[in-house]
């Protein structure tokens, strides 16, 4: 029997992925559940695991290369005789849309998107007598020529992980320096890092004018939301707020690895607590109100595009908590290791250019949410003191860009000058 592989829907956004790379090469067995690809949505590179056992017979679709959800991208012989029968069944196979409804084989192969394999039988990376790695960790072990079959796996199941393989070369971090790999805030007083840079990198490949260079997955998903977001109707509203007061905390608690980003964060959660609304979303004939507050952070990935990591439930959590979160979401995202309630749950989002110096800017609304705020520099301004005299503040502008079919400009002044007046006269309830 010849079971077709397809490329599955990793992300409720995804109409198609791209091949990272094959775990396996023609001719190899394939166990149920063992991981068989990894594939780049257009959020995150995600393993994925075969539900049938069987010869990786003819891979269709190569590393590289696009396929369409639901298409076929590979083909699994029961039996060794049919690894032949597969290989000429390919070429008519590849031609079709969807492979369900044009299979040619009793039962179709499924696969299963994990972002850590789930995986039995196994024991200290290996089994059946094979290594089993994460796709990351093979990668490293290569660049760094460190053979797998010595280490011990220290992921679920025994499972090889890419810190095994930095510990093998002692190119792990020790803890004392494991702060270098989180987010650095930058001079207190200035929002930073919602929008965080991308690390550095490989210098970029040169551009020749008039070339027209394909956009990678993530990039083509962005235009997809963007389009989408701008068939709704939207409103902008600006507001001035005054970091003082913030900017006197940060520089108290910043030493316990608390970030900008978190503090932040946390203010605008504490202040949807009392405008639900702005944390609802428009559905079919009314408004949705979520069960909880995650506040989505935009953050800028290093080979284009961007991704939201979700600060889950900020309003509960201690604002130490928060940047320890942060930190960690900012390391999966531009490893591209986010897992999908990680980055496709905010209910609210933050967006931040002030870190490169812009004084204000308007946000687009993201697809499924009512609100995005968007944060100007801190810098300081001369103003007129309650008392007559000329003084000098820190201040930066935001501004709020909502949905007008379920938000009108009250509500969104009305949040504007809470989050404001916490801002201003409250920072410390941020650390209560």
């Amino acid at each position: 029997m010849i079971n077709e592989v397809f490329m599955p829907a990793l992300s409720s956004t995804m109409t198609e992925g791209k091949i990272v790379s094959w775990q396996k090469s023609t001719g190899d067995w394939v166990e149920k559940g063992e991981t068989v690809v990894v594939v780049e949505s257009d959020k995150a590179d995600m393993d994925v695991e075969s539900f049938f056992s069987g010869y990786l017979a003819n891979i269709i679709v190569e590393a590289g290369d696009v396929a369409a959800v639901g298409s076929t991208i590979a083909l699994l012989a029961e039996t060794e005789a049919e690894i032949e029968t597969a290989k000429q069944q390919g070429g008519t196979t590849a031609k079709q849309e969807t492979a369900p409804a044009a299979s040619t084989s009793a039962s179709a192969v499924a696969t299963a998107p994990t972002s850590v394999t789930t995986e039995t039988k196994e024991n200290n990376g290996r089994r059946n007598g094979r290594i089993i790695a994460s796709p990351r960790a093979r990668k490293l072990a290569k660049k760094l020529k460190v053979d797998l079959s010595t280490l011990k796996g220290t992921g679920p199941h025994g499972r090889i992980v890419a810190e095994d393989v930095e510990m093998a070369t002692g190119s792990a971090p020790t803890p004392a320096a494991a702060p270098a790999k989180a987010v650095t805030p930058v001079i207190p007083g200035q929002p930073s890092i919602p929008t965080a840079p991308p690390p550095p990198s490989a210098p970029p490949t040169p551009v020749t004018p008039g070339q027209v260079v394909k956009m990678n997955t993530l990039q083509n998903a962005v235009v997809r939301n963007m389009m989408v977001s701008l068939s709704v109707p939207t409103f902008h509203v600006g507001y001035t707020i005054a970091t003082d007061n913030l900017d006197g905390l940060y520089k108290q608690i910043k030493s316990k690895g608390v970030t900008m980003t978190a503090m932040l964060a946390k203010a605008i959660a504490m202040t949807l607590q009392q405008h639900p609304l702005l944390n609802a979303a428009y559905v079919e004939g009314g408004i949705q109100y979520p069960s909880g507050i995650n506040i989505s952070v935009a953050v800028a990935m290093p080979d284009g595009g961007l991704i939201t990591p979700v600060l889950q439930n900020a309003d509960k959590m201690d604002i130490y908590s928060l940047s320890r979160t942060w930190k960690g979401l900012v390391e999966k995202a531009r490893a591209k290791q986010l897992q999908p309630d990680e980055y496709s749950t905010g209910t609210f989002t933050l967006s931040n250019l002030g870190m490169f110096g812009v004084n204000q800017f308007d946000a687009i609304l993201p697809p499924g949410q009512g609100s995005i705020l968007a944060i100007g520099a801190s810098q300081p301004q001369v103003v007129a003191t309650a008392d007559g005299m000329i003084g000098v503040k820190r201040q930066m502008q935001v501004n709020i860009t909502c949905d007008h079919r379920i938000i009108y400009g009250a509500d969104a002044a009305a949040f504007l000058q809470d989050l404001a007046k916490l801002i201003e006269t409250n920072p410390q309830s941020l650390t209560m």
